[in-house]
């Protein structure tokens, strides 16, 4: 392994796709394109690890910047169809930023990625907005379970301010920029500001439906008052 100002560099099989994946997050994917297949099989056969990075639309794949940055996906399930294709789903592992493109006899991308990660911060600030933002989440989560008439529980939270931040982001609604966005950012207080902001914007008219939904449901009548 490189080393570069102190970072480790390393090659990664890359899939430039128009999404993006967090830390912690699954994914499902359908692979069709041949020299996709044949990362999945060099992927399986090594240590079923690649890079995906988020393309926009219209750009090129190695028109990518350096800089840009992406997360490692590890495959947990891997099926083959009966012509060739697969549907697979992995996890995103952990940030690289794309140093650069380099020339491989594969027939997929291949880049040198540097890791890429937080900047430490104060640990007492981060658990307190931390918990504004799990509280947030667990009111717009009931909220918006109510109003699908869907009585599962919320999804279990990790523990730890960085992969919470992954961890909400990759549940809610947020447009691919933006998600972008949090990918890119190496403080977990800035990631859980804007989430928090997000959820604080949504939160009120959620839980307001939710109740008109709840008193729709009952077709308008409260609870029986003992006479």
């Amino acid at each position: 392994m490189l080393y570069l100002s102190g970072v480790p560099v390393y090659l990664l099989p890359l899939f430039p796709l128009p999404l993006v994946l967090f830390p912690g997050a699954p994914l499902p994917l359908h692979i069709f394109e041949p020299r996709y297949r044949q990362l999945l099989a060099d992927c399986l056969e090594r240590d079923s690890r690649f890079g995906i990075v988020f393309r926009p639309e219209g750009v090129a794949e190695t028109d990518l910047e350096p800089g840009r940055v992406g997360c490692v996906a590890e495959v947990d399930d891997a099926h083959t169809l009966p012509d060739g294709r697969s549907n697979i789903v992995v996890h995103g592992v952990r940030r690289f930023s794309l140093q650069r493109f380099v020339a491989s006899p594969a027939p997929y991308n291949v880049g040198e990625v540097a890791e890429y990660d937080d900047y430490p911060e104060d640990n007492a600030a981060l658990a307190a907005i931390a918990a504004r933002v799990r509280e947030l989440f667990g009111r717009v989560g009931r909220a918006a379970r109510t109003l699908a008439d869907d009585h599962d529980a919320l999804p279990t939270l990790p523990d730890d301010p960085d992969s919470l931040s992954f961890g909400i982001a990759a549940l809610i609604d947020i447009d691919t920029p933006r998600r972008q966005s949090l990918l890119s950012s190496r403080l977990a207080s800035e990631r859980l500001e804007t989430i928090e902001q997000l959820l604080a914007g949504a939160v009120g008219s959620l839980e307001n439906r939710a109740r008109v939904h709840g008193r729709a449901k009952s077709n308008g009548r409260g609870p029986h008052l003992a006479q």
